[in-house]
Order: C-alpha cells, then sequence, then structure tokens
C-alpha cells in the first residue's frame, strides 16, 4: 500500500477442468487451453475456457522496468480477455497482462501462484519476475507456476489509466508546498478532469478492487486450477480479501503479506501511515546516528531537526541534477521510498549526505523508483492508476465540514512526525471529490463463510500497513497469523528463512504455522 500525500489526496455452473494444447504458429507462440476448471458463472463462460498464447515475454515491455524484468530466462507472457463491466459481458473486453515462470519441478507441481505486489497500480507482471529472481531455491518455486498480472487499467493490460504526460508530472513534481486551498482544489479538479478525458469515464468506472477480484476468478479457471492459491502483498491483500468474499468456495489457500485492513478509512490509513513512517524514520535514525559516516550527525535527538533543515530549503531553491531538478517533493518522495526497506537505508544515508554537499542524485532516483519514472523519462501509469482505483474503492469526501474535521483529527495525529513537517495536512478537497464516477465499493469488515484457512504476515514495524491492520484481517477471515518482527514492508520472500519456510509450508501442503509464531 503506497503512501497517500496526506489529506489533499487519495447462479454458479460446476465444470471439470482439462488441459489441452493446440499447435499455434511460431510467431503467435503456444496456444494453450486450460480451462474451464472450477466454478463458472452463468453467463461468462466465454472468459472462463477461453485460451491463452504464450510467447516470449520482451515484447510486451511497456517501460523501462518491464523491458528489465521481461528479459528473464524462462518467462512466458499472455493476454486474457474479460468484461470491461461485468454487468454487460457482450460488450467491449479488457485485456489482463500475464507472466508465467513455470515451476521447476512440474512433475510434483501443485498448481498456479498467483500473485499481486500491490500499489495499487503496481505490475504484478514485473513483480513475479523480479521476486523469482531474488530467491530461486524457494521452494515455492519448485512447486508452483508463479503467476504475475497486471491489474485492469495497469501496465500491459488495456485499455490503461492515463491522466498526465511525462511533461505535467515532471512539472507537478517541480511545484514547491502550498496551504492554498483553492489552488490545491483547482489542481486535483484538473486532474480528474484530464484522467477523464485521456481515460474514459466507462474504464475508469471499473478499475475497482471488486472487478479486479473478478478478473482474477477468470484467471484461475484458464490457468486450470479448480481452486485458486495466492500471493498478495500490501494492497494485494485488499484484492485477496474481495476475492475471498466474492468467491470463498473456490480459495485453496492465501498469504496475505502486509495487510491493508479492509474495514480502515482513508482518515485511518492515513493516520496509520503517518505513525507508520514516523517510526521507521525513527528506526533509520537509529541505525544511522551508530554509524561513523551518518549524514544526519551521531546524536539521535537532533537528528530529525537535521534532517528538516537538509531538505527544507528545496521548497524553495531545488538542486540541479543533470537537467532536470530535485524539488522538496522529489526529497520527501525519497525519503519514503527508502522506508519501505531496510536495504535502503544505505543508499538513503548516502543520498542525504550528497544533499548537504549541494547534490541531489541519490534522491532523484529513490523518488522516480518510487514515482515510475524510467531513465527514459518516461512514466509507468503507476501513479494515475494508484489515484483511480482508490476513487472508486472509497467513499467520495465532499462535505467541507468533514474534511476540515479529519484534516484536524490528522494533524492531531501526525504532530512532530517528519511527515508533518514535510507536508501539514490541508483541508482542501482530494482528487476523488471530483471524479467523474461513484465507488465500486467502501470500508467494511469481511463477512465470509465456506473460506479456507488463510494466513496472514504482518510485520511490527511496517510503515506502509501496521501491524495491528494484519491482526485485524486475521481474525476477520477467522484466518492464522504469523508475525515478522522488522522494519519494513512485507517479508515473504525477502530472505528471512524463518517466514519463508513457514509460509511455504501452507502453500504447498496447507499446513498453518503455530498460533503466535514469530520470526526475526
Amino acid at each position: 500500500m503506497r503512501m497517500r500525500a496526506g489529506i489533499i489526496l487519495v447462479g454458479l455452473v460446476l465444470v471439470a477442468g482439462c488441459s489441452t494444447v493446440v499447435t499455434g504458429t511460431p510467431t503467435a507462440g503456444k496456444v494453450q487451453r486450460s480451462g474451464p476448471a472450477g466454478a463458472v458463472p452463468a453467463g461468462l463462460e466465454q472468459f472462463y475456457s477461453q485460451a491463452l498464447v504464450w510467447s516470449g515475454c520482451p515484447q510486451f515491455a511497456t517501460d523501462d522496468e518491464s523491458r528489465q524484468a521481461f528479459a528473464g530466462r524462462g518467462l512466458q507472457c499472455a493476454t486474457m480477455r474479460v468484461p470491461l463491466d461485468y454487468a454487460k459481458p457482450d460488450g467491449p473486453a479488457a485485456t489482463i497482462g500475464l507472466l508465467r515462470r513455470p515451476a521447476d519441478d512440474q512433475q510434483h507441481k501443485v498448481g498456479s501462484l498467483v500473485i499481486n505486489p500491490g500499489g495499487p497500480g503496481a505490475s504484478g507482471m514485473s513483480a513475479a519476475a523480479g521476486l523469482y529472481s531474488s530467491d530461486s531455491k524457494a521452494e515455492v518455486f519448485k512447486r508452483f507456476d508463479l503467476v504475475g498480472f497486471d491489474p485492469r487499467g495497469v501496465g500491459v493490460s488495456s485499455p490503461k489509466v492515463h491522466c498526465l504526460t511525462d511533461q505535467e508530472t515532471d512539472r507537478q513534481r517541480l511545484e514547491p508546498p502550498t496551504t492554498d486551498v483553492a489552488k490545491i482544489e483547482a489542481e486535483n479538479k484538473d486532474y480528474a478532469a484530464k484522467c477523464t478525458q485521456r481515460t474514459g469515464a466507462d474504464v475508469l468506472a471499473t478499475v475497482g478492487t471488486r472487478d479486479v477480484a473478478r478478473d482474477m476468478d477468470v484467471m484461475r479457471s484458464v490457468l486450470g486450477d479448480q481452486k485458486l492459491t495466492y500471493l498478495g502483498f500490501s494492497y494485494g491483500t485488499r484484492i485477496g480479501t474481495e476475492y475471498a468474499q466474492q468467491f470463498p468456495q473456490s480459495v485453496r489457500a492465501m498469504v496475505l503479506d502486509g495487510a491493508v485492513d479492509p474495514d480502515a478509512d482513508q482518515l485511518d490509513e492515513q493516520i496509520g501511515q503517518a505513525k507508520g513512517f514516523d517510526g521507521a524514520i525513527k528506526d533509520f535514525i537509529k541505525w544511522c546516528v551508530a554509524r561513523a559516516d551518518c549524514a544526519l550527525g551521531h546524536d539521535a535527538g537532533a537528528a530529525q531537526t537535521k534532517l528538516e533543515q537538509l531538505v527544507n530549503p528545496l521548497k524553495t531553491r531545488p538542486v540541479a541534477v543533470g537537467d532536470r531538478q530535485l524539488s522538496f517533493s522529489d526529497a520527501a518522495t525519497g525519503i519514503i521510498q527508502a522506508m519501505y526497506s531496510n536495504q535502503l537505508w544505505e543508499p538513503l544515508n548516502t543520498g542525504l549526505t550528497e544533499l548537504a554537499q549541494g547534490q541531489g542524485r541519490v534522491l532523484m532516483i529513490l523518488a522516480d523508483a518510487y514515482l515510475g519514472r524510467g531513465q527514459d523519462g518516461h512514466y509507468s501509469n503507476l501513479q494515475d492508476a494508484f489515484t483511480a482505483i482508490n476513487c472508486v474503492d472509497q467513499p467520495q469526501l465532499k462535505d467541507r465540514a468533514e474534511v476540515q474535521k479529519e484534516t484536524e483529527q490528522l494533524a492531531e495525529a501526525a504532530k512532530g512526525t517528519f511527515l508533518d513537517e514535510a507536508q501539514p495536512p490541508v483541508p482542501a478537497l482530494d482528487v476523488c471529490a471530483f471524479w467523474p464516477v461513484p465507488p465500486t465499493s467502501v470500508p467494511h469488515r469481511p463477512a465470509v463463510t465456506g473460506l479456507a484457512p488463510v494466513l496472514v504476515i504482518s510485520t511490527t514495524g511496517d510503515p506502509a500497513t501496521p501491524y495491528q491492520s494484519g491482526v485485524d484481517l486475521a481474525d476477520a477471515l477467522h484466518g492464522g497469523l504469523l508475525t515478522f518482527q522488522g522494519t519494513q514492508h512485507t517479508a515473504f520472500l525477502q530472505g528471512n528463512e524463518c517466514v519463508d519456510d513457514a509460509a511455504s509450508s501452507y502453500l504447498i501442503d496447507l499446513k498453518m504455522p503455530a498460533e503466535g509464531t514469530r520470526c526475526s
């Protein structure tokens, strides 16, 4: 779950599965029909039984990230058709991009492990390619075909959410912070209008998590799986939770890591993230001041003030980085990016040392990574999709009195934190207040019956999705909870043997870790 930018943003028919391979031309790839499998909703048979054309992945690349990720050996890519609007299955179709890395041990393969890395708006195809290369020895890679997908509107999938041009995004990043409510609202209204014009209201109306979960059930069937085995990180846990509510009988196993609390509203999420990132920054400071080369000195009590002194001048005097400029917004974004993993603390310290010397190369790299800007200057649609999906997953807040009240609550909760100093909350209507279509879901506590036991992984020092959210989600889904003690966002398949072994055993053998299991 990516950090919100404060208050200013934000009848079944049972059929048997089968598998046949149809010979295709070399340029078309291999045509494979593995479905329909499992439960198929009436009226959607044409989608649940479709064949997939698997071919090399480089031709699917759309940006620097995907070009690098899709170059890996042994990867297969395809696109899948789904209704743009499930209420009109005979109407226009959307396509969903898929990437598959076949299981090492095909003879003892369990099935497909479908993954989503979160965002919302992140590419599951790129994540699946990168996840394998990060730990190719993990047992799950031997026993599952790893399948990543770009949710509707994202990355390879089409039609794609598109709001700002590359040049418009670059200009937006250079704007100094403002508390001018009228200016903020005018920009938010303009952004929503551009999204509508460049994407289409019909597409924006269908990019929410409700419809992504429906797409995932089509995917389960065309991959030939009677039931879904799923791994969701961050916002991907919201997709998993939604799928569990819509298709509880079709879940085989589900790992939800870095849980988004489905019952939390936008204010709850903002307060949780303000506190979470503040805790992560404090942990970074403790790590930093113990080093001889710490850019913030060696006094933990004075380090946050030093941090603010380094970045605040950028509000009026950006730092040149080649033919670009590092703005205050970029520096703050780079710092936030580094809080997602302690493996980025070393680069962050280097970036802050550079900033003290009037340079901004490393902080710009960190900010570009967060915002999806490639070396060629082209942005992925991560940020546009993030906004579009959130705007149909949350109620629209247009009552100015309520906005004022929530702003005050957020300001009180964030008082004294780096984020509060960087950009105090402003009582302006956010982008979603000007969105052209209504939400398709609202925060609520899941009520699910007939669901197989699911495993929730929650990290004690997670800055983006607080630990308690995982506790609450495990309780709501009557699932198991695996606790990881650390400061990072998500934990599975990131090198911790305790977490990897416990979650892999669950996914492969359906063996839930013992109650109260903690890893560090």
